[in-house]
């Protein structure tokens, strides 16, 4: 490894070691300012999958047990600057509520005299939420004056917003210098970035990495990453195609992108440089249309027929790629390797899924991330089976690329 990478390297564990959570403060008679991520599945007002609720009311409950109290800030939707009552987060308030076994307390408006008059008058245990941040277009631009009239609604902030990790936004970025010696990341913020260093940084070897998804263009900053650090690298999904392909393999109609042929042999060639087993589906489950009830055949991964696109893996890449999870210590799994969501395409994604969790009954950690992969995880009960399931989405995903994420940075700051 390069001089520079093994300092990179060192700079980000030296970073993560100095990072200061709410473990670090007393929330005693303190306002805590929180960035959750509350953009939560709604269908006719009601929420269908709470879980980004659910992972941020440890944070909530250990500044409200320390004698706090907390305003609550998030965004929903995509409302662009414009007041819309589908995205009102006071849909979720009786939620929150019943969850936290403490009445919220709306805002509203997210700024304002209004607002601010709420915040300042909450006594220790009690909670507010403000009304969605992307009513504003300051938010996503990230204003500074936005940002500042924000920040009065706490004495503390705490990022506890991964999913939104990677946006350069007023409430994840910008608030922070308003804040200095008192910014803390939550629980949600800290899990996920010490749960993502030990893959990028794990000395638990081997290391494997199981990439999937449809293209190579959305994958080719976290498998170049991602080389410098794993053993192996599976690739499943649609994605595989194109590097049969680029190999001379006969595809027939499966999807390809055929401006990214040379790219890659190139990955292919640095993997090789680097000592990281590349591994392809040798086999392959075919469909002669896109849908669930399609006709099926098999055939080789690099043989498949005019007329058909492969779907999903075929029984001797998931028994290759179940033995290579099963030797391994630690685990990334990011993108399926076929269309799951077609009950006939499902088997390897499953199947992958059975083996990791099975590597990790027997002591191996295993990281899952990517709005795909989870779920897929959930859809396979296998959740509670792996070691950390992300609820970053974008924001893992760039940091596995290698990117600075500016609300991590603007509280390591």
């Amino acid at each position: 490894m390069r001089r520079v990478e093994v300092n990179a390297l060192l700079l980000s564990r030296f970073q993560t070691m100095l990072m200061k959570t709410i473990d670090d403060f007393s929330f005693e008679g303190q306002r805590a300012l929180i960035r959750v991520d509350f953009n939560v599945p709604l269908k006719d007002g009601k929420i269908t999958d709470d879980t980004r609720i659910q992972a941020t009311i440890p944070t909530i409950q250990k500044i409200l047990k320390d004698g706090g109290s907390v305003v609550l800030m998030s965004h929903l939707g995509r409302p662009k600057g414009e007041v819309k009552p589908e995205f009102s987060l006071s849909q979720i308030v009786e939620h929150l509520s019943n969850v936290l076994n403490v009445s919220v307390k709306f805002a509203a408006n997210c700024i304002g005299d209004d607002a601010e008059s709420l915040s300042s008058s909450l006594k220790p245990g009690e909670v507010l939420l403000l009304e969605n941040l992307r009513y504003h277009a300051g938010e996503e631009s990230g204003d500074s004056s936005f940002a500042r009239a924000l920040a009065t609604h706490g004495d503390i902030y705490v990022n506890d917003a991964f999913g939104t990790a990677h946006r350069a936004h007023a409430s994840t970025a910008v608030i922070a210098q308003f804040f200095e010696g008192k910014k803390a990341f939550g629980y949600v913020m800290g899990n996920e970035i010490v749960n993502v260093d030990k893959v990028l940084h794990s000395d638990d070897r081997p290391i494997t990495a199981i990439v999937g998804g449809a293209k190579v263009s959305s994958k080719i900053d976290i498998i170049t990453n991602l080389m410098d650090r794993v053993d192996h690298l599976i690739i499943g999904g649609g994605m595989a195609y194109t590097f049969l392909k680029a190999q001379g393999g006969k595809v027939g109609n499966s999807l390809v992108e055929e401006d990214k042929l040379d790219l890659a042999n190139e990955l292919l060639a640095k993997a090789d440089e680097k000592n990281v087993v590349f591994h392809l589906p040798v086999d392959s489950l075919n469909a002669d249309n896109f849908a669930a009830d399609a006709n099926t055949n098999l055939s080789a991964a690099d043989a498949v027929e005019d007329g058909w696109m492969g779907l999903d893996v075929g029984p001797e890449s998931i028994a290759k790629y179940a033995e290579v999870i099963g030797k391994s210590k630690t685990i990334l799994w990011n993108g399926p390797l076929g269309v799951f969501e077609f009950e006939a395409f499902s088997k390897g994604t499953r199947e992958v899924g059975l083996a990791i969790a099975d590597a990790t009954s027997k002591g191996a950690f295993s990281l899952v991330g990517g709005g795909d992969s989870v779920a897929a995880v959930k859809q396979f009960n296998l959740a509670d089976k792996v070691s950390y399931v992300s609820t970053g989405g974008g924001a893992m995903l760039e940091y596995l690329e290698g990117k600075s994420l500016p609300g991590i940075q603007a509280i390591l700051d």
